[in-house]
């Protein structure tokens, strides 16, 4: 059956001031973008019609970042995201474990606690924990996801004590005066023990996995990003692959489990069902907010404390010619600026020594991008580096980093305007679940840059309206290598659209967030529609 969709506001992102009158859609492809005279469709009992209302179609959202296998398992965890205090950490852990039932040895998992808003302005240790139980291993993940305190039934689980070394790459917090862990830990230690400890944790895998698709689908997107996949993860989306709503795009980790991405050939590019291996993800640093990213300067009221990388620069390198050889990808996590230049300088050296005949057309990505300074973005153009941003820092920690920064290195977080004005294929993430994947929302903060706290962050950096569609469109389909299939309203593409209430190209800047999805579409199949909505 064909499908027009008419009598509303058509933004194709083909061109700003590209418009259509009505979009035919059959057998899951754009079949014509109609600029004018739709009578002869109207007429037509074979065609299905679609009456807008005067509503707004646009293609489909495209996640180009996030973690869609901790997406479902994350609405699962004790919410700690409003907690103001360690009390309130105690508190909501407690009710946790009654409401839930947990019997003793059952794992109690908390997540979104952030010191930057709470009364302690510090992180929880093992007290805080062992307060609420002694008899549960008990973990609490910072909002970062990159650090975290645990109880000392967890450190006995790890193995964690007193004579365990630190780690390159990461921080074991001590008592003051003694090596006895205090339950602080981050970067490299958090990780490992998330995975040895806490992996596999909360219900049937595939009813969680829809749970976290639900999430992305009701927002309007239609392809979403498992970044750092694990092997188990590949084996279960493999086996969930013909259930998927949306496109799904995984990566391994290079320094982890590089072994997947060679094991699932068939998948690396092309999707199988649903699914497909887009590349390898690599992370060199860590959280900004957190104060673990590594910067080239110290942080403001820290000494000469800059944060830390993950691996030295041999590594860097070896992991980058890895990729470039199976000619695939990297995406790799920067939030600092110290590692923005680790990477560059890596992957350059990268691309000098490994051999593969389409190497410089890989289009690698710098993940968060969050202080890359202009020489950064110049370098980039030149190795065609894809800064995909994690633009709604802006609000949620943008006062965190004008605190952490200082006013001058603070207010230029996310620079996209810096990276549009260069040419580069800017894209906009969430991180999800470290903030929702709502990407008017995203549109609303890279086109006001407001802060939580109702300040103005950094003016100069701010992207039109226009811009910030592309970002989560065409540019995002851009970064998968599928802008000749999505991103767009062009004839021939997929039939992945989405409708909203208003047209944020026209609405004033400041309520772009209000304005909602009120049907999601993959290949011309409604997959999500809001309630009380009569879109026909």
């Amino acid at each position: 059956m064909k499908k027009l969709f008419y009598n509303g506001d058509i933004i194709t992102m083909e061109g700003e001031s590209e418009t259509a009158e009505a979009v035919l859609v059959e057998d899951g492809l754009i079949r014509s973008v109609v600029e004018d005279g739709i009578d002869e469709y109207l007429g037509d009992p074979a065609v299905e019609k679609v009456d807008l209302g005067g509503r707004t179609l646009l293609p489909a959202f495209i996640d180009p970042h996030s973690h869609l296998a901790m997406m479902g398992p994350t609405s699962l965890l004790a919410d700690l995201k409003g907690c103001s205090n360690s009390k309130d950490i105690q508190d909501t852990l407690a009710a946790y474990i009654k409401d839930n039932d947990i019997e003793k040895g059952g794992k109690v998992i908390g997540f979104g606690y952030d010191p930057n808003f709470m009364e302690e302005q510090a992180h929880p240790t093992k007290d805080v924990l062992n307060a609420v139980s002694t008899e549960h291993p008990i973990m609490i993940t910072h909002a970062s996801g990159h650090m975290g305190a645990v109880n000392d039934y967890t450190l006995e689980m790890a193995g964690i004590n007193e004579d365990t070394p630190d780690t390159e790459g990461g921080l074991i917090g001590r008592i003051e005066g003694t090596k006895e862990p205090e339950g602080y830990l981050e970067e490299t230690p958090f990780m490992s023990l998330r995975r040895k400890v806490f992996s596999g944790t909360g219900g049937n895998p595939e009813e969680v996995l829809a749970i976290g698709e639900a999430a992305y689908i009701k927002n309007g997107i239609t392809t979403v990003q498992d970044g750092a996949t694990s092997t188990a993860t590949i084996e279960l989306f493999k086996s969930y692959s013909d259930k998927f709503k949306v496109d799904v795009v995984m990566y391994p980790l290079v320094a982890e489990n590089p072994e997947d991405l060679e094991a699932n050939r068939e998948m690396v590019g092309k999707y199988h069902n649903r699914v497909k291996i887009g590349g390898y993800k690599m992370f060199l640093d860590g959280s900004p907010q957190g104060k673990t990213a590594w910067m080239t300067e110290p942080y403001e009221g820290e000494g000469d404390y800059k944060g830390y990388p993950i691996y030295q620069d041999d590594e860097v390198q070896k992991y980058a010619e890895t990729a470039i050889r199976a000619g695939v990808q990297l995406l790799t996590h920067c939030n600092g600026d110290a590692a923005s230049d680790q990477l560059i300088e890596s992957y350059g050296a990268a691309l000098e020594a490994a051999d593969h005949p389409n190497k410089n057309n890989l289009r690698p990505v710098m993940i968060h991008c969050q202080t890359a300074r202009d020489d950064q973005l110049d370098r980039m153009t030149e190795l065609a580096m894809i800064p995909s941003i994690f633009v709604s820092h802006t609000y949620y920690w943008g006062d965190v980093h004008l605190k952490n920064f200082g006013e001058k290195r603070g207010s230029r977080v996310s620079p996209a305007r810096s990276a549009f004005d260069r040419g580069l294929a800017v894209n906009f993430h969430q991180d999800s679940p470290i903030v929702d994947p709502d990407m008017l929302h995203t549109i609303w903060c890279a086109v006001n840059r407001i802060t939580r706290n109702g300040a103005s962050i950094g003016p100069e950096q701010q992207v039109s309206v226009y811009e910030a569609l592309q970002a989560v469109t065409i540019n995002a389909a851009y970064s998968y290598f599928e802008e000749d299939r999505k991103g767009s309203i062009k004839e021939g593409k997929l039939a992945d659209l989405v409708v909203l209430d208003a047209n944020p190209l026209k609405v004033p800047k400041g309520e772009i967030k209000d304005i909602k999805v009120l049907e999601t579409i993959k290949e011309g199949e409604t997959i999500y529609k809001a309630e009380h909505v009569s879109i026909r």
